[in-house]
């Protein structure tokens, strides 16, 4: 089967691969990648000659940075349509490869983020790095974790995951599996040896060969301080904790909080806690369908996107400005019905 020059799509040994091919923009994901990929899998699916799938990145700098933010913010200030059709398709895809009937390996080296998680971490086999650096960094864009990130945030170790979502910092391949983004640590040395033993000897050899125990987390041994910290009701009382603590990562993690999106920070934390409640994959995606329309038509969203990727002056001006400002009809608002909402049929 053939893909576009930004997915390639071949067959090895079973393998079905595809790998993301736009390394200058760190693989960053279109519309029609997403459509490409979609018609693919659902092909495989049905396929004798593919028993597993491998979804790889180009380059060495990562499996794929997001979205394509620059196409979102032009649909943002063109009334939102293909952006509310990119994250339709896209979301499709995300529940596609969680409930992918076949082996679906994901190498999330480098730098794997936003959109990047949604295309690893929900697939079977979910191998990191000595290099990966993963994060959901929405609410610097005055945005929120979507693309299924908010079930595993929610699902993380105590409020390591809360940590995740409202600081939007990076972590390590370590820390992936800690959180529960990951399973299997495969040195980047050894990715090559990886990939030839999938085609030769299976998913199983292949990571008894290759995978090794990961190094200890650094988040995971910070659990104690994020756990008293982000018990907070509001994000207000979490930054409060957070000044007051005397972990000198604490005060770190309350800047980076207090630079991010206001609105955004309070939706991601409700977000997040609903999502703990929400049974399966497909309910947290239509929640999450949800709060990008809404996203959509807000001011912080183009102005984030504005502020760190079109002028680049990384200073974002938001509405609200403040946390004191965001009001519970504010964050309800992000949960309403998208009008239609998104709905999902039987995957292959």
């Amino acid at each position: 089967m053939a893909g576009n020059e930004d997915v390639l799509v071949t067959v090895a040994g079973g393998v079905g691969r595809l790998t993301l091919n736009r390394p200058t923009a760190l693989n960053s994901l279109t519309h029609d990648m997403v459509i490409t990929m979609t018609a693919t899998l659902t092909a495989w699916a049905h396929d004798d000659d593919v028993t597993a799938v491998l979804v790889t990145g180009a380059g060495d700098r990562g499996l794929c940075a997001g979205g394509d933010i620059v196409a979102i913010y032009r649909s943002a200030q063109d009334g939102g349509a293909e952006a509310r059709r990119f994250w339709h398709d896209e979301y499709l895809l995300n529940a596609l490869i969680g409930s992918y009937p076949k082996p679906f390996i994901a190498v999330m080296d480098g730098i794997t983020m936003g959109g990047g998680v949604g295309l690893g971490a929900h697939g079977s086999v979910r191998v990191v790095t000595d290099a990966t650096k993963m994060a959901m960094p929405e609410v610097g864009i005055g945005f929120v974790p979507d693309v299924g990130g908010t079930l595993i945030l929610s699902r993380a170790p105590g409020r390591l995951g809360l940590h995740a979502a409202l600081t939007g910092a990076p972590f390590d391949g370590a820390d992936a599996i800690a959180l529960g983004f990951a399973d299997h640590y495969v040195p980047r040395e050894r990715l090559s040896d990886f990939t030839t033993a999938l085609q030769s000897d299976g998913v199983e050899r292949a990571l008894a060969g290759n995978a090794e125990v990961p190094p200890p987390s650094a988040l995971l041994a910070q659990r104690a301080w994020i756990d008293r910290c982000y018990a907070g009701d509001a994000v207000a009382d979490i930054v409060a904790a957070l000044r007051d603590c005397a972990d000198e990562p604490a005060g770190t993690a309350a800047d980076l909080i207090e630079s991010r999106s206001p609105v955004a920070v309070s939706v991601a934390l409700e977000a997040v806690r609903r999502a703990a409640s929400l049974a399966t994959l497909e309910d947290v995606l239509r929640q999450e369908f949800r709060i990008s329309c809404a996203a959509l038509r807000s001011h912080d969203l183009v102005e984030g996107i504005r502020a760190q990727v079109i002028d680049k002056d990384r200073n974002p001006h938001w509405s609200p400005a403040s946390l004191a400002a965001v009001t519970a009809a504010d964050i309800d608002a992000y949960f309403a019905s998208a009008d239609p909402d998104l709905t999902f049929e039987e995957q292959p």
